[in-house]
């Protein structure tokens, strides 16, 4: 999954919106900052301060459906009993879920051609003739980082080993991108750079849709996780290998730190994680050991 901030929106955009009924208001610095510790104390998502006008357009998004008139009546809502469900939708408005099939051809390549065959040979070594090989995709979206990683397992390795089994989860913290990822149903975009024979063989076509076959949603389990609850984060143990991509830049240090230490733990001793090309835990860990593979980083729990 690849996650990034949303782009500013443009001023005369929300002005049209606002003409279609949207209350115009303006986020003061006060309730930014209540707004601000409020969601990095629930999600240890951050915000800077020149990020207010970021949280005031996507906020500002979120009160027709409500029909609430401030930005006070929205927070008093979220920190009810009553927001639990609108939870979810918020993080959902700050953030911009964007992935494709194939997306990091570089890691890809490099779990596909050394990290894989090596993490199974070590289990073999240790007398396990059907190992069990779990890859997380730890922010998962719309799932597909994660059926990407079931059709290379499917085309590459599953006939080289094929008494290897393998259990692919992918989480995510919201649920609407998650039942796009189970439904398997996606739009030209999302496949744009996936090869014509894998496309398919993969997947039929229905107008302008692609499903997804059967035999590679079988492959995944997909459920919600926030990845700054580390109670949550102790279900996800006994893992090979991590694909955490582009999430780290929402978090400032003390969270980065709080989440990888959480990654850390749910690794088995020689356990891969990918972070995104962007991203680095120079200054969040010293427990992970920096590897260069070929044309891709990737940080080893020695």
């Amino acid at each position: 999954m690849a996650l990034d901030f949303p782009k500013p929106l443009d001023q005369s955009i929300l002005n049209e919106a606002f003409d279609r009924g949207m209350p115009h208001v303006v986020m003061s610095d006060a309730v930014f900052m209540q707004y601000r510790d409020f969601i990095y104390t629930k999600s240890g998502i951050y915000f800077a301060d020149n990020k207010k006008y970021l949280l005031e357009a996507r906020i500002a998004q979120r009160f027709q459906s409500h029909r609430l008139n401030t930005f006070e009546d929205y927070l008093a809502l979220i920190r009810s009993p009553a927001g639990t469900s609108e939870l979810p939708i918020l993080y959902e408005s700050i953030t911009i879920n964007e992935t494709y099939f194939f997306r990091s051809p570089q890691q890809l390549e490099v779990m596909e051609k050394v990290i894989l065959p090596d993490l199974i040979r070590a289990k073999m070594a240790k007398g396990d003739t059907s190992p069990t090989i779990t890859i997380w995709s730890a922010a998962s979206s719309s799932g597909e980082e994660a059926h990407t990683i079931a059709i290379i397992l499917t085309e590459k390795i599953k006939p080289v080993f094929p008494t290897v089994k393998f259990r692919i989860v992918g989480t995510d913290i919201s649920n609407s991108v998650l039942n796009t990822a189970r439904s398997g149903v996606y739009k030209n975009y999302a496949i744009r750079q996936v090869a014509p024979d894998i496309l398919a063989k993969y997947f039929t076509q229905h107008d302008n849709l692609y499903h997804l076959k059967q035999s590679i949603k079988s492959m995944v389990t997909f459920h919600n996780l926030n990845l700054f609850d580390s109670s949550a984060m102790a279900s996800m143990m006994n893992v090979d290998l991590i694909f955490c991509c582009n999430v780290l830049i929402y978090f400032d240090t003390e969270s980065k730190r709080k989440v990888v230490n959480s990654l850390y733990r749910s690794l088995n001793k020689g356990g891969m994680l990918f972070v995104g090309y962007s991203e680095s835990l120079h200054g969040v860990s010293q427990d992970f050991k920096l590897v260069h593979l070929q044309k891709a980083l990737v940080y080893k729990k020695e």
